[in-house]
């Protein structure tokens, strides 16, 4: 797919990197602390697995995007070592991940805004209408282009890492490790609860693959696209981990699982009344550049995917700016309807059930792309460029093999719901081949 974009317009390596460490550092660790401490200081173990897992899958494709330098990231890896139809299940599935995860990045947005306007907690109608319209403002900034888009990122992404930077730092000295212990108090064994919190927590790493999807407006895209993505995984993997044990170990875990700002809490105790509110800040700005880069990501699965012909043609409408403003405005309008129908859950429930959707239709994606090396290997070896098979499976099938494991972690639940929305996409595709042979 050419891009539409001019080269001065094009994101660079730290535009690249923001997007993938903006993406992932959004929502999810600042309200994870409390979905994860129903089960105490076991989670720690969720963690740790997920960033190694999470690294495996950053390693996959940031060598398919070497091979594919072509936009839409695990889509366009999985139709080409699979085919059309393949292709068409993952760029699905992802496109329904990128809606629940943009509905579950405002609900986080609200839940901090409380701390300044404590009203929204209390009111489900006006809580939708300010999630609803930070949407819908951010949908419109992507519009008028991927720069405009990549700015916001990169200076949300500064901002937002410098309070949690600085929680680590001074909050490593208040850690009670007490509060770590019983380390299982989720009264299930220890393999179910680090299987159900590597769920949980893989939600956070959820964008690692971000720079590889808009690879078409991305300058010198084989070099930034594979170093933003593994230099942005690892950061993150890093920065998550350290700040859960400083918030678990600050707060006790019968107080945590109440919380609705876990991060506010903790900077509360370290310093006083005032730092919460820096945090707050912080946390509301994380959120609103997350969502930023979520939402330039909702465009250009569907644009990728219908250039390719395997998704309806109105995607592949763009503005004169070369943004693909017919998958934006209508991924928006999903994620409204979606908030519409379950906004009378509580923030945290709310939250906790639609990232573990999010997560779902993400992992299928990722086991895709995991097999997706190997598929091309037996397809096309010249492209290993000399490379032995083993060497190129052994990352490829360990990170199958955690995206396995963490669907299982999803709960019978997700993963029920998780299917119906996938074939649901089956119906689009026979319909946009139907009307392609019709016009042929």
């Amino acid at each position: 797919m050419d891009s539409s974009v001019s080269e001065k317009q094009k994101l660079g390596f730290w535009m690249c990197t923001a997007l993938v460490v903006g993406n992932m550092i959004g929502s999810g660790i600042f309200l994870l602390p409390a979905s994860l401490a129903l089960y105490g200081g076991i989670s720690i173990l969720g963690w740790l697995i997920t960033a190694t897992g999470s690294i495996l899958v950053a390693l996959v494709f940031s060598k398919l995007s070497k091979m594919i330098p072509k936009a839409g990231g695990p889509y366009a890896y999985s139709r080409d070592a699979f085919g059309d139809f393949a292709g068409f299940l993952v760029a699905w599935g992802y496109w329904l991940s990128i809606v629940a995860a943009n509905a579950a990045i405002a609900v986080a947005f609200v839940s901090y805004l409380t701390i300044f306007w404590p009203a929204l907690a209390n009111n489900s109608l006006l809580a939708a209408f300010v999630a609803l319209s930070s949407i819908w403002f951010l949908t419109y900034i992507n519009i008028i282009g991927i720069r405009s888009a990549g700015m916001v990122q990169l200076v949300t992404t500064i901002i937002k890492i410098l309070p949690l930077i600085l929680i680590v730092f001074f909050g490593l000295f208040y850690v009670d490790f007490s509060n770590f212990t019983p380390f299982n108090i989720s009264g299930k064994s220890s393999m179910s609860a680090i299987t159900a919190t590597i769920a949980l927590t893989l939600w956070a790493f959820l964008g690692l693959e971000s720079s590889t999807v808009p690879a078409a407006d991305v300058k010198n895209a084989k070099v930034n696209i594979p170093r933003s993505t593994v230099i942005g995984t690892v950061f993150t993997a890093i920065l998550y981990i350290l700040s859960t044990v400083v918030v678990m170990g600050i707060i006790a875990a019968s107080q945590l699982a109440k919380s609705t700002a876990p991060f506010v809490d903790t900077a509360g105790v370290i310093w006083s009344s005032w730092a919460g509110y820096v945090v707050g800040i912080g946390a509301i700005i994380s959120c609103f550049g997350a969502l930023n880069g979520w939402i330039l990501l909702q465009g250009q699965i569907p644009l990728a995917a219908s250039l390719d012909g395997i998704f309806p043609k109105v995607f592949s409408r763009v503005s004169k700016n070369g943004t693909p403003i017919s998958g934006l405005i209508f991924s928006s309008l999903l994620i409204t309807i979606l908030m519409a129908l379950n906004y009378t859950k509580g923030l945290v429930e709310l939250f906790t059930f639609i990232i573990l959707l999010a997560t779902l239709t993400a992992l299928i994606p990722y086991v895709f792309t995991s097999m997706a090396e190997l598929m091309i290997f037996i397809k096309y070896p010249e492209r290993f460029s000399g490379e032995k098979l083993l060497g190129s499976s052994v990352i490829a099938i360990f990170a199958f093999i955690y995206s396995i494991w963490a669907i299982a972690g999803s709960g019978q639940e997700t993963v029920y719901w998780g299917f119906i929305l996938l074939m649901c996409g089956i119906p689009i595709y026979v319909w946009t081949r139907w009307k392609q042979s019709a016009i042929r």
